[in-house]
């Protein structure tokens, strides 16, 4: 038996009706549920996963107003360098629960969940339940989205209000009416809130998409999408202008800025400046690269999203998701202009090509789970292009299209898999043996039951390495600012290193650090500056409390010792690590990443620009005697410094210079005056921003005035200052 469920176009002249078969809804529910437990398992092994992130999440739990800004602190020093709204739901899940990473995660998970299903809902309506279950399984087991969908990066929302505004448009272009262009906007107005202009890589296939397939005539399609960028605007213009109007004396500063301004943050830093490599305050060096340049962001160019560092991530089923793209539009052949299924590809293809290309060819800040946006596209072109390929697989050209990107699946699930040579040996090669064999036996027709049998082995080909990876990804722990999925030790650009992992620390949540991997040679052989064990930036030595740098990148804390691990020798090569090479069993990486944590517990566990403090029972139990009496019980320089001492105390702590320690904030006539307050209880020295400062900076300036008029104090390690007791 069948239930059969209308849809009427808005001017009642068509009809069609799609068939829901009895097997459609339990398989959704084992595809949701599925997703939902693979997700959840080993979750809390995770920690608080990105420290700086996590911070914000336990202040805005505590503050409304650090809830509305997105403040770093409770105190509302400074902002995260985002808007707030992907910290909105894990603040909302902390006050319920209390902070704990399953608290902060599992709304992430959900996120997850829910992004499954919008894609199923959006590709089913125009292509049936099998392409919605193919999409949404193949989302669900990308290696790049299993990892975030269990982080606390704002990505996890952003694909889910992306996918949200996919969905609202298949209704639009289905029936023309206002309020699904309305929505469609809305949502991306909201995503905008998540991550400022990302978002927008979408505006372009769902402005397409409407203009050239919505039922109603020219003048009416171009009005309603006026009145979508309107709505777009209204989603994410009131807080916007909430922020910019507020007093700025009576708000936090707004983290990665250097004018205190929002504006500037999503024009500069979070805008523009992601495309040319000019971003003011960044972590390292901008610029324009060529095509095929490399910088400290990797190389761009069209083949950058299949290079190591991105391709274990999302690359898997690009090839099949354009040759789907391709075979569906001729497919389409002459239709009407408002054929829905035309419509849908235009779409997701859209959105595969435009962001794809930006991704591939931006020359500033770039990260290799950026490319989770890309997965809701690629899942849904291939779960359209199986439908319809399998359904038109009588046609000579149609096999052929299937053996072409049945081969071109198998080439790249072989080249990702050599990667990681340990990892699994035996599935590569069997991978490429079935691979082979059925790309042949695609080009010829064949019999129902044979058609199955290659159906179920180009299943194989296609999922085999992605969810081997997902697997991996789920049973290893990740933590710091760069995560990294499955075993492939890519790492960022020429900063090469796997996913960032903690050691499990003393068993407490807030011990949680946030290394990154220590100087691994990116698989593809570049020599990259190596990351010091601790997880700072800088020419692989250690980042002094106000980010800058010196000659043969070494420099001396506050204190005035010599640092030694990670240190550049003059030659330029790179310092002795503690990476574990590509692929390897999880425990061998995991205990890898130990070690690498365990160097960064003797440099003290201050903590670094892409990994956060680890305080030790000592210093927590200091910093929370008559913690109540300070607005801040410390400060130190960089957030992710911060970070640690506030999740392990739970008290406001001032994160000077903001992520990097480059921005303004405070100046220091504001720290001197919060000083004499009383408002400040510790200096905490060794914590670390990045390149972006300078012995001129405010955070320098900072370091130098309590270093000459306060006593340093040793405790585990780290070098403290008591600000209620100056020098004599």
């Amino acid at each position: 038996m069948t239930a059969t469920i209308e849809r009427r176009a808005s001017t009642g002249a068509e009809t069609t009706a799609v068939a829901r078969k009895r097997w459609e809804v339990p398989g959704l529910a084992v595809l949701l549920v599925g997703t939902a437990i693979a997700y959840l398992i080993n979750l809390s092994a995770n920690g608080w996963a990105n420290d700086f992130y996590a911070a914000a999440v336990q202040a805005g739990s505590q503050s409304w107003e650090a809830f509305f800004f997105g403040s770093s602190d409770a105190a509302n020093s400074i902002t995260v360098d985002k808007p707030p709204a992907s910290l909105w739901v894990m603040e909302l899940s902390v006050r319920l629960f209390g902070l704990n990473s399953w608290s902060m995660l599992v709304p992430q998970v959900l996120l997850g969940v829910a992004s499954v299903a919008v894609l199923w809902a959006a590709v089913r309506r125009s292509f049936g339940p099998a392409a919605g279950l193919i999409a949404g399984t193949v989302l669900a087991v990308t290696p790049v989205a299993v990892l975030m969908f269990r982080f606390n990066n704002p990505d996890a929302l952003l694909v889910l209000l992306m996918t949200a505004a996919a969905w609202a448009m298949t209704r639009a272009v289905a029936d023309g009416r206002w309020r699904w262009l309305l929505l469609t906007g809305g949502l991306i107005g909201f995503g905008f809130l998540a991550k400022q202009l990302q978002v927008l890589l979408v505006v372009p296939a769902l402005a397409l998409t409407y203009l050239f397939a919505g039922p109603p005539k020219l003048g009416k399609r171009i009005a309603q999408l006026f009145a979508a960028g309107a709505a777009m605007v209204v989603a994410a213009g009131w807080w916007l202008l909430t922020v910019e109007l507020w007093p700025a004396d009576q708000r936090p500063w707004i983290g990665g800025s250097h004018e205190n301004s929002i504006i500037e943050l999503t024009l500069g830093y979070n805008g523009l400046g992601r495309l040319n490599g000019n971003e003011r305050g960044s972590v390292g060096p901008g610029g324009e690269l060529p095509a095929g340049g490399n910088g400290m962001w990797g190389s761009t160019g069209i083949t950058r999203l299949f290079e190591p560092a991105q391709g274990g991530q999302i690359a898997w089923l690009i090839p099949a998701a354009l040759v789907a793209l391709v075979a569906g539009l001729v497919l389409c052949g002459r239709a009407p202009r408002t054929d829905r299924r035309r419509a849908a590809l235009i779409l997701w293809g859209g959105w595969l090509l435009v962001t794809g290309l930006v991704f591939s060819f931006m020359a500033g800040i770039f990260h290799q789970y950026y490319t989770v946006a890309l997965a809701p596209a690629v899942a849904a072109l291939v779960g359209i292009g199986a439908v319809q390929l399998w359904g038109a697989r009588d046609r000579l050209w149609v096999r052929l299209s299937c053996a072409l990107g049945l081969g071109l699946t198998t080439a790249t699930a072989w080249v990702l898999l050599s990667r990681s040579a340990s990892f699994q040996p035996w599935l590569r090669w069997t991978i490429l043996v079935v691979g082979v064999l059925v790309t042949i036996a695609a080009a010829f027709p064949l019999a129902r039951r044979q058609s199955v049998i290659a159906a179920l082995a180009a299943a194989f080909i296609g999922l085999a390495g992605p969810v081997a990876y997902s697997i991996d990804t789920i049973a290893t722990a990740h933590s710091g600012a760069i995560p990294s999925a499955g075993p492939n030790a890519g790492g960022m650009g020429g900063m090469g290193g796997p996913g960032m992992r903690p050691d499990g620390g003393d068993g407490r949540m807030g011990a949680a650090p946030g290394n990154t991997g220590t100087g691994a040679t990116p698989p593809d052989g570049s020599q990259g500056g190596a990351m010091p064990p601790d997880g700072s930036a800088g020419q692989g030595g250690l980042m002094p409390p106000d980010g800058s740098t010196t000659p043969g990148g070494s420099s001396t804390p506050p204190d005035g010792s010599t640092a030694q691990s990670g240190s550049t020798p003059s030659d330029g090569a790179a310092a002795p690590s503690s990476s574990t090479p590509s692929g390897g069993s999880a425990s061998q990486r995991g205990a890898s990443q130990q070690d690498g944590a365990m160097q960064g517990d003797r440099m003290g566990g201050a903590g670094g620009l892409l990994g956060g403090s680890r305080p030790s029972d000592q210093i927590v139990t200091l910093l929370e005697q008559n913690g109540g009496d300070y607005t801040w019980v410390a400060a130190t320089v960089g957030s992710n410094s911060a970070a640690g001492y506030q999740l392990a105390t739970e008290l406001p702590v001032m994160p000077i210079g903001g992520f990097n320690g480059s921005d303004p904030s405070p100046t220091l006539e504001q720290f001197k005056n919060y000083v004499t307050e009383g408002k400040i209880h510790y200096f905490v020295a060794g914590g670390r921003g990045g390149p972006g400062g300078n012995s001129e900076s405010t955070s320098s300036a900072i370091t130098a005035w309590v270093t000459a008029n306060y006593t340093a104090t040793t405790v585990d390690g780290v070098t403290l200052y008591d600000l209620t007791q100056p020098k004599s």
